[in-house]
């Protein structure tokens, strides 16, 4: 059998900047296990060529929800990233990083049992501004060094100006940094591409890597379960085209195969809630009822509308356009193929401009809609504005469907479930439904098509028919304090009650951050490295 000094399950954000420290730093071979393609595409290289996959693609793996009840029964998707890179190499590529008071509030909650590890701001910033190679922004706050290239955006569509003007005639000031003192306002944001390449963790952290014999990455090789012998893990077992196969690990096992298929994994492994698992016929190792609870994410609605003339997106990669867009960007690196689709957006309050935003808004320069929507609205010249609550209150599980590791798990979000998150999403759509009808985006515009009005009963009857994942999943085998029934995770990232194992994806936070969980990812999993190799 063979052996490796550690074993990293997943090659996404978290697990590519894990394995990539262990294999440079430990002095032993480390494994790094994707269950996807490679990442080396061009529609992956290019910030929009999610946007040609939106309808399906080998890339990314469809996860499908239960019936929600309180959205009428309704069924929606849930994408994640079947490649190297995981989400990284099929996002829109916004970097964000979230606020300083949601990392002091995941210290707080582990105080008095983080055994010396911190994990508030202060901590996570070194991690944040050392990962960064930004193209404008330095100082405390940025790093411009780092492996992961931060740029603004390549094309600014005049969809997206205009919409940055009309939120400054609401009363939001204009941001240059959404990750600088304050998220508050509206602007444009940075991304993690540079000169059009997208800029992932498998290319950031991996390719330097990929001559280097200490690492090896296998792809196309999806784990089973964690082996454990004496409640301490010693490898795992995986399938790939060939069959299935051990190896052992002679230090940590790191998980980070994303906030929906780390609980599956541990569940397979025998860890997880006693009765759930002893349903699906598999004997208890360990059990801990917090595994796949706590399912947070951040729950996105559309507002639509038509533009009364040719502008944004719309057609921009088809025919003639397509050439002369492709022209472009290879002669001269510009052109609307360098931008992501994703320029501008805002953080606001709706209902008290001085505290924290409450939502998030993406302006997208197209009729945008998921796609089980996308019947639903003809595709023409538009602008689609998306709001997000930021800090929702709802909180789903994963559960397994069978014990057959080839089944995908059920899961149940619970999006806008909690009343709280229903009322700010509805603050949220009317404040950006107003911009659409506000100088000088209102000239642009010939009829706001979702919602159709801004009264609340319209507005709950299309947030529960439209809202989707913002593909942010987190919190399903979270970190606690010691006593917390469902902290499945210490402060040092490990499983309680199983030695060398850890889970180092955003499954392991405690509450998901106000912004894109990209970044956040990556320093999870570059901190947890450090855990393994004693530096923390």
């Amino acid at each position: 059998m063979e052996t490796f000094a550690h074993i990293v399950v997943g090659g996404g954000s978290a697990g590519a900047a894990a394995a990539a420290r262990l294999a440079r730093e430990s002095g032993g071979r480390v494994l790094l296990l994707e269950a996807g393609h490679s990442h080396r595409h061009p529609l992956l290289d290019m910030p929009p060529g999610i946007f040609k996959m939106i309808k399906g693609s080998k890339f990314m793996r469809y996860h499908r929800s239960e019936p929600q009840s309180h959205l009428e029964g309704r069924v929606h998707d849930i994408p994640q990233g079947h490649v190297l890179g995981g989400g990284s190499s099929v996002n829109a590529q916004v970097y964000m990083r979230g606020r300083p008071s949601d990392y002091d509030a995941w210290d707080e909650c582990l105080r008095g049992s983080n055994d010396g590890v911190g994990w508030g701001w202060n901590d996570v910033l070194p991690y944040f501004v050392g990962m960064e190679g930004n193209n404008r922004l330095a100082g405390d706050l940025h790093g411009t060094d780092g492996p992961v290239l931060v740029s603004d955006p390549g094309h600014i569509d005049d969809m997206s100006r205009w919409f940055v003007q009309a939120v400054q005639h609401l009363g939001a000031p204009y941001n240059t940094d959404f990750n600088g003192p304050t998220q508050q306002g509206v602007g444009f944001y940075q991304f993690t591409n540079r000169a059009g390449r997208r800029s992932s963790s498998a290319y950031a952290f991996l390719a330097p890597l990929e001559h280097d014999p200490s690492l090896t990455v296998r792809l196309q090789s999806e784990v089973t379960r964690v082996l454990i012998e004496q409640d301490r893990a010693v490898g795992v077992e995986y399938h790939d085209g060939s069959g299935l196969h051990c190896v052992r690990s002679e230090g940590d096992v790191l998980l980070a195969a994303g906030a929906l298929v780390t609980p599956k994994i541990l569940m397979l492994s025998g860890i997880g809630p006693e009765d759930h698992l002893r349903d699906h016929g598999i004997g208890p190792v360990c059990p801990l009822a917090g595994v796949g609870a706590n399912l947070i994410d951040h729950p996105e609605v559309p507002i639509t509308a038509f533009a009364n003339g040719p502008y944004g997106y719309f057609r921009q990669g088809d025919g003639w356009r397509m050439l002369r867009n492709g022209l472009q960007f290879k002669l001269f690196g510009s052109g609307p193929v360098t931008s992501a689709g994703v320029e501008a957006g805002a953080f606001v309050n709706p209902s008290d401009a001085d505290a924290d935003p409450t939502i998030q808004a993406f302006c997208v320069p197209i009729v945008y809609l998921d796609r089980d929507a996308l019947d639903e609205v003809e595709d023409s010249y538009g602008l689609t504005v998306t709001t997000v609550v930021v800090k929702p209150k709802s909180r789903g599980t994963v559960r397994l469907r069978s014990g057959d590791p080839a089944d995908m798990p059920r899961i149940s979000p619970n999006l806008l479930r909690h009343p709280d998150d229903m009322d700010e999403m509805i603050l949220g759509q009317r404040y950006f439904r107003r911009a659409f009808t506000t100088a000088p985006l209102a000239e642009r515009i010939r009829e706001i098509v979702i919602p159709t009005a801004d009264d609340d009963d319209t507005l709950r009857a299309h947030c529960k028919r439209f809202v989707k994942t913002n593909y942010h999943p987190a919190g399903t085998a979270r970190m606690g304090a010691d006593g917390d029934p469902l902290a499945v995770l210490d402060a040092r990232m490990r499983v309680r009650g199983i030695d060398g194992l850890r889970v180092c994806d955003m499954s392991a936070v405690p509450d998901i951050n106000a912004g894109n969980t990209n970044a956040p990812a990556m320093m999870l999993g570059a901190r947890c490295a450090d855990l393994v190799l004693g530096r923390l």
